[in-house]
């Protein structure tokens, strides 16, 4: 049981009124009778919120797992069939992870008028969340007492990497719609190898692949039509050395990646391609083998959810020597790294040219939207001259480290985190477009 501030501020003004009647005797019995109409009042109240209402019931319901960096809804269903009309505050305990501990929902309860508390968290690191008791606080229309509630609804739930992210981007995968919020539609140069079947000509309809035998046999124009090469390995080369520990707007890049990986190897999957994972820094952690099974991309769930950044520099030579012996044929390989220095890429460069010549590469770089957002600042004085002079030239640095990748033929995706997805997946469509897979 609490008292409320109703209740304070009636017991401030009875002791200013006893106050008072030392010097105006008369005041004396005014304030007596007050005090006991007051304290027949708290304990009416009490008796009101102990013994004639009834206790409402209430409940919390989320998804089985929540998504990384996406809005996850959770609810909150009270049913009350009591008669007295009740006011309270919701207290929800959240998962420390949130730091979040002024959450509250001020609300009324009426007679059989079910309330349903929807809101929402942004989960920003992967691992086991605990939701704790609901509190409510209840008040009757006195308002001087209020009685806390406690539902024990305790439950555990899973962050995994973005699944809501992965869905968004999953119809985009498809050319018709690929138009959609960014996604790029790239003209198609050429077809690929494989023959689908063969139809008559419609305009708009390349002419370089009429059939002219079916067009002698059927008396009009036929033409051939092919589709996306299938069944090509797509691995995602996940960085896991300390230079991927670097945050922004609350999620390290190996985040960024993780939910990326996501994303490619499940349009991969819709495009009857085959994904795959690798994770290292100074030594192999994961392999998972390119596979086109159902359960691949819940492998692939599991795998990248137990993750976690590492302390130590990647070693690309060892990712050399592991791709040679574990990969066999051609494979699309994003590899998600963050170079920071031409001294950081100079000691990956000859590994990496030896890993494009085997296979289709594609590096990705970050952009420091921090040190960008910072340099695009105005001027207020000689200091800000120089750290802005720096950071030019850090923004100059990273730009140079991206075109010396492009000189040695390596496809480079230079992006802000969070267009990661994004870019990704429009390089991905773009060479599956071109044929270069």
């Amino acid at each position: 049981m609490f008292l409320t501030t109703r209740f304070f501020v009636s017991m401030g003004a009875l002791v200013a009124l006893f106050a008072l009647s030392f010097g105006w005797g008369f005041l004396m019995p005014i304030a007596q009778t007050i005090g006991l109409v007051l304290l027949a009042l708290v304990l009416s109240d009490v008796l009101i919120l102990y013994q004639a209402v009834k206790i409402p019931s209430c409940t919390r319901s989320h998804a089985k797992i929540l998504s990384l960096n996406c809005e996850n809804e959770i609810n909150i269903n009270i049913a009350y069939d009591g008669k007295l009309l009740l006011t309270g505050v919701l207290i929800d305990e959240l998962p420390y992870q949130l730091q979040k501990r002024d959450f509250k929902v001020h609300l009324k309860l009426a007679s059989n008028k079910p309330l349903h508390v929807n809101y929402n968290i942004t989960p920003k690191e992967r691992g086991i969340f605990n939701f704790g008791n609901i509190n409510l606080l209840i008040k009757s229309a006195l308002g001087l007492v209020e009685r806390r509630i406690k539902y024990h609804q305790q439950s555990d739930v899973a962050v995994y990497p973005s699944i809501l992210e992965m869905k968004q981007y999953e119809l985009m995968a498809f050319s018709k719609i690929s138009v959609l919020q960014g996604i790029k539609k790239i003209r198609r140069l050429g077809h690929s190898y494989e023959f689908e079947q063969i139809k008559e000509y419609v305009p708009g309809d390349d002419y370089r692949s009429i059939n002219w035998k079916a067009t002698s046999r059927q008396q009009h124009l036929m033409v051939n039509h092919y589709e996306d090469e299938r069944a090509q390995q797509i691995y995602c080369l996940l960085d896991k050395g300390r230079s991927m520990r670097m945050p922004f707007y609350g999620l390290s890049l190996l985040d960024y990646a993780i939910n990326t990986s996501l994303v490619i190897s499940n349009v991969a999957l819709l495009k009857s391609d085959r994904p795959g994972i690798v994770t290292f820094d100074h030594k192999l952690h994961q392999f998972l083998k390119a596979d086109s099974r159902r359960q691949q991309l819940h492998r692939i769930l599991e795998l990248l959810y137990k993750e976690q950044e590492g302390q130590t520099e990647a070693h690309f030579d060892l990712l050399y020597t592991m791709l040679q012996r574990m990969i066999k044929g051609r494979s699309l390989l994003f590899l998600f790294t963050n170079f920071e220095s031409n001294y950081h890429l100079r000691r990956a460069i000859p590994f990496l040219r030896k890993i494009g010549k085997q296979h289709l590469l594609v590096v990705v770089v970050f952009e420091n939207t921090e040190i960008s957002k910072y340099s695009a600042q105005p001027v207020q004085n000689l200091q800000d001259i120089y750290n802005q002079t720096i950071a030019s030239q850090f923004i100059f640095d990273k730009k140079a480290i991206v075109e010396e990748i492009k000189q040695y033929g390596i496809q480079t995706i230079y992006t802000k985190p969070e267009e990661l997805s994004l870019q990704t997946l429009n390089k991905y469509l773009e060479l599956k477009a071109r044929g270069l897979i």
